[in-house]
C-alpha cells in the first residue's frame, strides 16, 4: 500500500540526523581551537610589541638578566627557605614559655641535698628593674647590636670571621643573643648543620613574636650560670648572696662573664679566672661605648668576691634527666613543691666522672675524641651514675640520654639474646661464610671466614656474618626491633637488614636498661633514677617500690643464662680483655665500633652493676681506630674496680663459677688473642675481703655515733661539758 511505502524512508533520517549534528560539534571545536590560537598569536604579537618598548642594550642589559636570575633563584630559594623552616617552626608548637612550674630539691641516695631545678632561687626579674651596668655588661659582651639587628646579625658575622681570620683561631662567635636564645629555649648543643639552620629560623620567629625587652629577659633567665643555677637572678643569689637588683658593677661584670663558659670562669670553682673575664666585660663596656674607663676604674681595682660555697660539684647532667623524670611522674600529683630522693650514688658519680674526664684527658688527642658518656646502673634498676659528657658547663647536652648513635657490634647482643630464646644454645655450631641480603654482603672485621663455630665463639670473636644469617634465614628483622623494645630500648629503630650490625641509632640509657636485663637472670631492669617523691611536709607521694609494678619476664630462665654464659667469656678471650676486674670478679659484656671508627662502645655487668660507656664526637667524625676495646674498656674498669670494692660480691645468674681463680682467667684470656690487639687482663686478689672491709666500717660507724671526748685540766670526761661547771681555758668539745 502507498502508506507502507510513504513509511518506509522515516528510519533512515534518524542517523543522518545524529551525524549531521556531530558534524556541527565537530565544525565547532575547529573552529573554537582556530580561534582561540588565533587570539593568543595576536596577543603575544601584540604583547612582543609593547615589550620592544623596554628592550635595552649593553651594560643595561647584563642589569636587566641579572635581576631576572635573581627573581628565578630568590622564588626558588623563598621555597627552600620554608621547607627548611618547618622543622623549626614545629619547636614553637610546645609550650615553651612554661619552662616549669616545678620546684625540686633533690637529694641523692642517703638523703643528702644536691642540686635544684626548676625555680630556683630566685623568679624572673622584669629587665626594667635589673640595675642598668648589668645590662650594659650583658650586651657588651655577648651582643652589642642588639637592638638594631633582627635575629641574625650579618654585620656582626662579619665581622667575627675577620678577626677569627686574622687570629687564626676562633676569639669571637657570630651568633646573636636571640639565636643564643632560641637554642637554650628549643634546641641541644649538638653540632649540625641541621640545627644551626633551625637556629637561625627561630631567632626570627623569637624576633617576630617577642619584644627585645621580653627576648632579654628570656635570655637573662634560662642561660646556664654555673654551680648548678638558671638564670642571671639564681646565680646571683648563689654566688654573691643577693638578689640580682643589688649587685655592683664588679659583680655584674663577674655575672656578664659566665654566659661564654659557665664551668670554666664559675667564681666559686676559679676566682682568678672569673675576674679576668670580668675583667674583659669591663673593656668591652668601655670599647661599645657604654661606659667610660673612669665608670669602670673602681671595679677594676676592687673586683667581685663571692660567697664561699667549696668545690663540690652538682651531678647536672643526672639532674637534668631525674628533673624530667620528675616532671612525668609528677604531672599526676597535685604538689609541684617537691623533695626528690633520687638513686645517684655520689661515691660512684664522682668515680664515673673522673673516669670519662681522665680518658679524655690521657688519650683523647691520641685518639682524637673529645665527648665520652656513661651510664652505671645496680642490678635492681636503680641508676648510680650518669655522665653525659666531659664539661656541662661547656655542654648542657646529655649524650647519655639524648644523643642517638650506632652502637655497632654491642648490638647484636639482642639478636643472640632472640636467638637463645628460640631454641638455640650457648654450643649450638654456626658457620661463618658469606652471606647475601639483597644487595648488601657484609664481611668480617678481617675479611676472612672461620667456617664452623660455636654461638659462644662467635659472639665472642664479634663474627659479623653470624648475627645477618641468623636474622635472615632464622629470626626476622622484625622480631629483633621487638626484643630490643621489650629489653627496654626506648629510641624508635627503623626497620633495616642493616640492622643485626649496629646499625640502628641507640641512647647510652638505652643500652644500659636492656644489658641490666641479662644480670636480672631475664627480667626487666626497671630502670629508675627517682626512688621517692615528698612534699615539704613530708607526705610520701610516690614511691618506686609501692607505685611501680614487679619486674616483667622478658627472656626465660634458659635463655637468660645462656647469654650470660657466653658474655661472660668476651673480656678474657673475646674483644673485650681490658675490661676484665680485678680480684677474681668475673665480668660480661660486649664491645662495639662503627664504621669508620666514628664510634666506640663497651657495655659490660657483673652480678651487681650494669654500665654501659660511649666515646665519640658531636660532629660523628671519625676517631683515631678507636674501638670499644679500648678506651670504652678501660674506662668501664676503672669505674666497676671501684665500685665493687668492700661489697658483697653477687654471681651473674646462669654462671657455675661466679668468681673464678686468677689461673683460670689466666688460660681463659690467652686462649685466643684479642682482634684490637689488647693484652690479656689476668686477676689480681682484692686488697680486702668483703668481711674485712664490714668490719671497718662498723667501727667507724660506732666511733661517729659516740659520745664526744672533753678535756677539762687534766681529767678527760666522756659526755658534754656541765653548763653550770665553769668553763676551763683550752677545753674542747
Amino acid at each position: 500500500m502507498n502508506v507502507t511505502e510513504d513509511i518506509k524512508p522515516e528510519p533512515e533520517k534518524k542517523p543522518r540526523l545524529k551525524r549531521h549534528i556531530f558534524l556541527q560539534i565537530d565544525s565547532w571545536i575547529d573552529s573554537s581551537l582556530w580561534n582561540a590560537g588565533y587570539r593568543l598569536v595576536e596577543m603575544w604579537e601584540e604583547i612582543t610589541i609593547f615589550s620592544r618598548r623596554f628592550r635595552v642594550r649593553g651594560f643595561k642589559k647584563l642589569l636587566v638578566e641579572l635581576s631576572s636570575e635573581a627573581a628565578t633563584l630568590g622564588t626558588a630559594g623563598a621555597v627552600v627557605l620554608l621547607m627548611l623552616a618547618q622543622p623549626a617552626l614545629e619547636e614553637t608548637a610546645k609550650d615553651w614559655r612554661n619552662h616549669d612550674n616545678f620546684a625540686v630539691t633533690f637529694l641523692d641516695r642517703y638523703g643528702n641535698p644536691i642540686g635544684h631545678r626548676g625555680i630556683i632561687h630566685e623568679n624572673s626579674v622584669p629587665v626594667d628593674e635589673l640595675p642598668d651596668h648589668l645590662v650594659k655588661a650583658v650586651l657588651a659582651t655577648e651582643d652589642r647590636r642588639f637592638f638594631e639587628h633582627f635575629g641574625i646579625d650579618f654585620i656582626g658575622l662579619a665581622r667575627a670571621m675577620s678577626e677569627n681570620a686574622k687570629a687564626g683561631e676562633v676569639v669571637q662567635g657570630g651568633s646573636t643573643l636571640t639565636q643564643q636564645l632560641a637554642k637554650n629555649l628549643f634546641l641541644t648543643n649538638e653540632r649540625s648543620i641541621e640545627r644551626k639552620i633551625k637556629e637561625a629560623f627561630l631567632a626570627l620567629w623569637l624576633e617576630a613574636n617577642l619584644s627585645k625587652k621580653e627576648i632579654l629577659s628570656l635570655y637573662l633567665d634560662r642561660a646556664y650560670m654555673g654551680g648548678g643555677t638558671f638564670g642571671a637572678a639564681a646565680a646571683s643569689q648563689f654566688y654573691f648572696g643577693k638578689n640580682i637588683t643589688e649587685v655592683t658593677l664588679a659583680e655584674a661584670a663577674m655575672l656578664a662573664g659566665l654566659f661564654k663558659a659557665p664551668a670554666k670562669y664559675a667564681p666559686h670553682v676559679n676566682l682568678p679566672a672569673a675576674r679576668a673575664r670580668a675583667n674583659d666585660v669591663l673593656t668591652n663596656m668601655v670599647q661599645s661605648g657604654l661606659m667610660t674607663e673612669g665608670q669602670v676604674v673602681a671595679a677594676r681595682r676592687n673586683p667581685a668576691s663571692v660567697v664561699d660555697r667549696g668545690e663540690k660539684d652538682a651531678p647536672d647532667y643526672f639532674l637534668d634527666w631525674a628533673f624530667e623524670e620528675v616532671q612525668r611522674i609528677g604531672a599526676r600529683l597535685k604538689d609541684h613543691t617537691l623533695v626528690v630522693r633520687t638513686t645517684i650514688d655520689p661515691g660512684l658519680q664522682q668515680v664515673a666522672e673522673e673516669a670519662v674526664a681522665a680518658s679524655l684527658r690521657e688519650y683523647g688527642e691520641s685518639y682524637r675524641v673529645r665527648q665520652g658518656a656513661l651510664v652505671m646502673i645496680e642490678n635492681g634498676g636503680a641508676v648510680r651514675a650518669m655522665v653525659g659528657g666531659r664539661d656541662y658547663g661547656e655542654s648542657q647536652f646529655n649524650r647519655a640520654t639524648r644523643a642517638l648513635r650506632q652502637p655497632g657490634s654491642s648490638f647484636k647482643m639482642y639478636t643472640y639474646a632472640l636467638a637463645m630464646e628460640n631454641g638455640y644454645t650457648p654450643d649450638t655450631i654456626v658457620v661463618d661464610a658469606p652471606v647475601s641480603w639483597g644487595n648488601w654482603s657484609p664481611q668480617n672485621y678481617g675479611r676472612s671466614y672461620a667456617g664452623r663455630m660455636t654461638m659462644t665463639v662467635a659472639l665472642a670473636r664479634s663474627i659479623n656474618t653470624i648475627p645477618v644469617r641468623l636474622a635472615k634465614d632464622k629470626l626476622g628483622i622484625d622480631a629483633i626491633i621487638q626484643m630490643t623494645k621489650a629489653m627496654g630500648v626506648e629510641t624508635p629503630i627503623k626497620k633495616d637488614v642493616t640492622i643485626p650490625l649496629g646499625t640502628a641509632e641507640l641512647t647510652v640509657m638505652d643500652q644500659a636498661t636492656a644489658y641490666a636485663v641479662l644480670p636480672a637472670g631475664g627480667l626487666a631492669s626497671r630502670r629508675h633514677g627517682i626512688a621517692q617523691i615528698t612534699n615539704y611536709a613530708g607526705e610520701v607521694l610516690y614511691d618506686v617500690e609501692r607505685d611501680e609494678p614487679e619486674p616483667a619476664r622478658i627472656l626465660s630462665e634458659q635463655a637468660a643464662h645462656a647469654m650470660n654464659q657466653m658474655m661472660s667469656t668476651i673480656p678474657y678471650s673475646g674483644t673485650a680483655r681490658r675490661a676484665a676486674l680485678d680480684g677474681g670478679i668475673l665480668t660480661a659484656g660486649k664491645t662495639g665500633t662503627t664504621q669508620a671508627y666514628r664510634d666506640a662502645w663497651f657495655v659490660g655487668y657483673t652480678g651487681n652493676y650494669t654500665t654501659a660507656v660511649w666515646f665519640g664526637n658531636d660532629d660523628y667524625t671519625s676517631t683515631n681506630n678507636m674501638t670499644g676495646g679500648s678506651l670504652p674498656a678501660m674506662t668501664f674498669k676503672k669505674l666497676m674496680d671501684y665500685a665493687h670494692q668492700g661489697i658483697d660480691l653477687k654471681p651473674i645468674p646462669g654462671v657455675d663459677n661466679p668468681l673464678p681463680d686468677p689461673k683460670a682467667l689466666s688460660e681463659m684470656a690467652n686462649a685466643r688473642p684479642a682482634e684490637d690487639g689488647s693484652t690479656p687482663q689476668v686477676a689480681r686478689p682484692r686488697s680486702l675481703s668483703s668481711q674485712s672491709t664490714r668490719l671497718i666500717r662498723d667501727i667507724a660507724a660506732r666511733l661517729t655515733e659516740a659520745p664526744g671526748l672533753t678535756s677539762v685540766g687534766e681529767t678527760v670526761v666522756r659526755g658534754t661539758i656541765d653548763p653550770t661547771e665553769p668553763k676551763v681555758t683550752g677545753a674542747t668539745n
